[in-house]
């Protein structure tokens, strides 16, 4: 039976690039997300996608950023406060995504850090424009930012670190810092990757870039 050109598969069509202020806020919440810990499968993989719908942080400031920057999404979020323990009080903030949003919601994280990480992975093109390079400095700060904020912390006398589960986000971490002026290494550790820059004026700058200032509380119009 000869096949024409009509029956044959139509190919995907790529996606939309989302907007620099668009993908800069999904992106930043993408990479939070791939901070958290997954639960380990049977064989070592983490199962399901790494963009939960429903996710715990121990930071209110890291839970605040991640609602600050859903709300600019427009993507609704229910943030509810446990306080535990009893000699050490502790808070767990839960953040959690409507299920009429939820397929929206992954649709976009995954689109800004394919596109994101393309960005900063990719080789930077001579002549490139201004405005790019702009933002992809950006995301460097906003990837350094999640990571300060949500990843596990290593931090020595001469240098500040942070713990990953995720290699993707550790390689974008390295490029991220070399965006920012600042050589970072990444080595194994038990379990996960380290990410690390010197301390002093690389600690700093690092800093500095990543702006580590709690995010302000949503007001009652945004929540």
């Amino acid at each position: 039976m000869e096949t024409t050109l009509l029956d044959r598969p139509r190919p995907t069509a790529s996606p939309t690039p989302l907007d620099w202020p668009t993908m800069a806020d999904a992106f930043e919440v993408a990479c939070l997300l791939r901070c958290m810990s997954l639960p380990t499968g049977p064989r070592g993989r983490h199962p399901g996608e790494p963009y939960r719908s429903t996710v715990e942080f121990n930071r209110e400031d890291a839970a605040l950023r991640m609602r600050q920057l859903l709300g600019r999404l427009g993507v609704p979020v229910e943030h509810e406060i446990t306080v535990g323990g009893l000699r050490r009080r502790y808070e767990l903030h839960q953040l959690r995504v409507p299920a009429p949003a939820r397929a929206t919601y992954v649709a976009l994280l995954d689109s800004a850090w394919r596109q994101g990480r393309r960005e900063l992975l990719g080789v930077q093109v001579p002549g490139a424009s201004t405005s790019r390079r702009v933002w992809r400095s950006r995301l460097a700060a906003a990837a350094w930012r999640s990571a300060l904020l949500a990843g596990g912390r290593h931090v020595r006398r001469h240098i500040l670190g942070v713990r990953l589960t995720d290699r993707e986000l550790a390689a974008v971490l390295v490029r991220g810092a070399a965006l920012l002026e600042v050589p970072a290494t990444l080595r194994p550790g038990a379990g996960c990757f380290v990410v690390s820059v010197a301390d002093g004026p690389d600690r700093n700058r690092i800093l500095e870039s990543a702006s580590l200032h709690p995010a302000p509380m949503p007001t009652a119009e945004a929540s």
